[in-house]
């Protein structure tokens, strides 16, 4: 687009209005690609191409066609104009067969007419071999169309009166007294180009043949018949092209258009306005909303929990202080307890972290049943809640972005927590310290039992050391040191147990949340960044 809008001699260098304004319907309907009808965004396409065909050409130069139905006079008009018999006109032939062109200024002209689509054999430069050189200059940068007979029973004619209706900087469409109320040319060209009333001139012909007194009934009449069309205020202009009668009315008129160069920005600033319009009462003006903070929480909680995240986490803390008591508690109490029922035997506390996730999860019933709904309104929910304000094509395109991937939510989620480390694995050294010292403790206390109890059977005298029964006090020291080690340990390892659920819990929401935010957030922050660039660029385009 921007290569487009530059040129040494062009209407829409950058910075210009009326380039910026292209450039932004061609952003609007880019961002609005996939989401607004493409039936709706086909006629911005072709504006925006052909407004920026039109910004890279001449500026120098009005493109002024002249328009009308067989008989009309136009080619009479045509040629009174240029001041020379240039246009075949009725007597001669049925129909104006190809559009003709006569220009005034050539600096520029031949790439505007190759655009335009003239042929060679159809162009005049009016200032060249034609003129003396004594004419008048104040025609320069006109371009004269005669384009075909828009009644014409060829198609093709009306194809090239379609195609350079479109083109044209400036319209005449000239009339006759016999069919200025022909419904062919105000259903198809004057009531659908209301908008552009600004750049057409009507011209009423053969006016010379019109009694004097009926002359002003049936020019009220043909303007009653405009302001009907919505065409309030346009130019109208009664010309007679055989006898000369308001040609140099019309003359002045071109030549006021031809000066002040506006008909081209108009023509074009008048297309913007209608295509961006239109895409405008569809697209709405809404405020753009956001996807705020609270939102993303409620969404990744909602996933949290299908993803049993909860559960995980009270189970990594309870494996945690199972695994830390068994290897710091007294020895002969966790034989003990091996011989009760495992509260916590579904953890598998000897499994990797992928299998001790998969058994914690499967221990709550049926959690994926009554999850997933959970996760399928939540995201439901958010999509309706953003799109709340905005028209109905927005709502659908921000519900389809939200629920896209709600099939691969389960599966993701699955593999995100299955992946993440948990340390369950691990245990820290400083218990196996306490470990091994348990058993010394516990070898103590027996050795001094066995002692004990050795020297009482044999009826041998007590071993004593300062006073004290050495193997009472192995086995009373053994006992009681154990026990207290082990209580002393508890505080550590419930700190380690909490540390490591935290731990746990913080990886498996920020993998929860990568889930969250890959599967909806980023496709509903698309659709709301396309909404947002749709709504200010055609802000733009409408200037």
């Amino acid at each position: 687009m921007t290569s487009l809008l530059e040129g040494p001699n062009n209407l829409g260098a950058r910075g210009t209005e009326i380039g910026v304004r292209v450039k932004g319907l061609d952003a609007a309907v880019g961002a609005a690609r996939g989401r607004l009808d493409d039936a709706l965004l086909a006629p911005a396409t072709e504006v925006v191409g052909k407004a920026a065909e039109r910004l890279r050409l001449s500026a120098d130069h009005t493109v002024v066609a002249l328009g009308g139905a067989t008989g009309s006079g136009k080619s009479s008009t045509f040629n009174a104009l240029v001041g020379l018999e240039l246009a075949s006109v009725g007597v001669r032939r049925p129909t104006t067969s190809w559009a003709s062109a006569c220009t005034w200024g050539t600096n520029g002209a031949s790439e505007l007419l190759q655009w335009l689509g003239i042929p060679p054999r159809h162009q005049v430069v009016r200032d060249s071999m034609l003129d003396t050189g004594r004419e008048p200059k104040d025609m320069d940068g006109l371009v004269l169309l005669d384009m075909p007979d828009h009644d014409s029973t060829e198609v093709a004619h009306h194809l090239e009166v379609e195609r350079l209706v479109r083109l044209a900087d400036l319209l005449i469409w000239v009339l006759d007294p016999q069919k200025y109320a022909d419904a062919a040319i105000h259903d198809r060209y004057l009531r659908p180009l209301a908008a552009h009333t600004g750049v057409m001139i009507i011209v009423l012909n053969h006016i010379d043949e019109v009694a004097e007194e009926r002359r002003p009934g049936m020019l009220a009449d043909l303007r009653r018949l405009l302001d009907a069309d919505g065409l309030h205020g346009i130019s109208l202009i009664p010309i007679s092209a055989r006898e000369g009668i308001g040609i140099e009315d019309l003359r002045k008129t071109l030549i006021a258009k031809v000066a002040d160069k506006a008909a081209t920005k108009a023509r074009l600033a008048t297309n913007l306005t209608e295509v961006a319009g239109a895409i405008a009462k569809v697209n709405g003006q809404a405020t753009p909303p956001v996807i705020e903070q609270k939102d993303r929480d409620g969404l990744r909680q909602a996933l949290a929990e299908a993803a049993g995240v909860p559960v995980v986490v009270d189970a990594v803390r309870k494996a945690s202080l199972v695994r830390a008591q068994r290897a710091t508690g007294w020895p002969a109490v966790s034989w003990v307890a091996r011989l009760r029922r495992d509260p916590i035997k579904h953890l598998q506390l000897g499994a990797s972290d992928r299998e001790f996730i998969a058994s914690a999860r499967s221990a709550v019933p049926d959690t994926n049943q009554v999850q997933i709904p959970r996760v399928d309104g939540a995201v439901r929910d958010l999509a309706d809640r953003l799109s709340a304000p905005l028209t109905r094509p927005w709502q659908t395109a921000v519900s389809r972005a939200a629920t896209a991937q709600l099939p691969e939510i389960s599966a993701r989620l699955d593999r995100a927590v299955m992946a993440t480390d948990l340390e369950v694995g691990r245990t820290p050294a400083w218990t196996q310290l306490v470990r091994g010292l348990q058993w010394v403790l516990l070898l103590a206390a027996v050795a001094g039992g066995v002692w004990w109890a050795g020297v009482s059977a044999a009826d041998l005298p007590d071993p004593e050391v300062g006073g004290v029964l050495v193997p009472a006090l192995l086995l009373v020291g053994g006992l009681l040191g154990g026990l207290l080690l082990a209580l002393g340990c508890r505080a550590a390892i419930g700190s380690i147990a909490n540390g490591r659920a935290e731990r746990a819990e913080s990886r498996l929401r920020a993998a929860v949340e990568q889930v969250a935010d890959e599967l909806v957030i980023a496709p509903l922050t698309v659709e709301l960044d396309a909404y947002r660039a749709t709504t200010e660029n055609l802000r733009i385009a409408l200037g």
